[in-house]
């Protein structure tokens, strides 16, 4: 069996942990039997040294209950980068072994609920835990907005990037969260309500700019350009420009200047929401 899965963007500034959005950019996993365990990557984790402790493979052993399968992965998708590769590969690889319930699986042993139900579900969604079931609301978004990633050659570990994070949060920034997050819906359900200010954050961006330096700068340098907000994409470090399709290719003409005036290695590509999500067995094989 073969599945596909898009990447995804988490928290899009105030939204953390509940708000994700489905990208397109994938990763597909093909489960075959075979004699024995065989991992082949292609794309992006090509260079994974050991079969059996790849993600794929644990999920696929731990669905099926045997190692005997070959599977191949072929990924689009940077690893930690914050465009949710592990979630996505996690998804994929338990469709593809025939999981039941395949997101519950990911979310299991990615533990990213945000990013797995986004690309679970395609499109914007909120995803919270309700009596030990995973609930996912899809959200409007319209089909004009496109998304700028400026994704720096440089890794950033969500375990690294928590650790810098307060382990409580005052009322008023969490009052802050609340109604940016209701901003923020309503601007990407409609771009003309949709104000830089909607992405602004008090629970995480800012504690994890001692971690990349240049993102304040790269941020500002995204709505300058012509984005009408930008935000950090999960954990980071790459970051969102969210813009109208008709100004994308000049807001990524503007966040590579700044990238190169800042000394950040990378690149700024323009991407579109993925509405499908998960598909199994997709027509063509993912070319990478």
């Amino acid at each position: 069996m073969r599945a596909r899965v898009p990447a995804s963007a988490a928290n899009l500034g105030p939204g953390f942990d509940v708000l994700g959005l489905a990208l397109n950019r994938y990763v597909e996993v093909e489960v075959e039997p075979a004699d024995e365990l065989v991992v082949d990557s292609v794309g992006q984790g090509a260079d994974w040294p050991d079969h059996r402790s790849h993600l794929a493979a644990r999920v696929v052993m731990a669905v099926t209950g045997t190692d005997a399968w070959s599977i191949t992965v072929r990924s689009e998708i940077p690893l930690s980068r914050g465009l949710g590769s592990s979630a996505s590969l996690a998804l994929a690889a338990a469709a593809a072994a025939g999981a039941e319930d395949p997101l519950s699986v990911a979310v299991d042993f990615d533990g990213h609920l945000d990013n797995a139900s986004a690309a679970w579900a395609g499109g914007l969604v909120s995803a919270v835990r309700l009596d030990g079931r995973i609930e996912v609301t899809s959200w409007a978004l319209d089909d004009d907005l496109a998304f700028v990633a400026v994704i720096p050659d440089r890794h950033l570990a969500t375990a690294e990037a928590r650790e810098v994070l307060p382990v409580s949060i005052p009322l008023a920034d969490a009052t802050f969260n609340v109604g940016r997050c209701a901003l923020l819906l309503a601007g990407l359900a409609d771009p003309d309500r949709l104000v830089a200010t909607a992405t602004d954050d008090r629970f995480h961006q800012g504690f994890r700019t001692a971690l990349f330096p240049e993102a304040p700068a790269l941020l500002a340098a995204l709505v300058e350009g012509g984005a009408l907000a930008s935000c950090w994409s999960g954990a980071g470090p790459t970051l969102l420009g969210i813009c109208r399709s008709t100004a994308a290719y000049e807001v990524a003409e503007a966040a590579t200047s700044a990238m190169a005036g800042l000394g950040v290695a990378g690149d700024a590509v323009v991407l579109r929401a993925d509405r499908s999500g998960l598909e199994i067995d997709p027509p063509e094989p993912l070319a990478v």
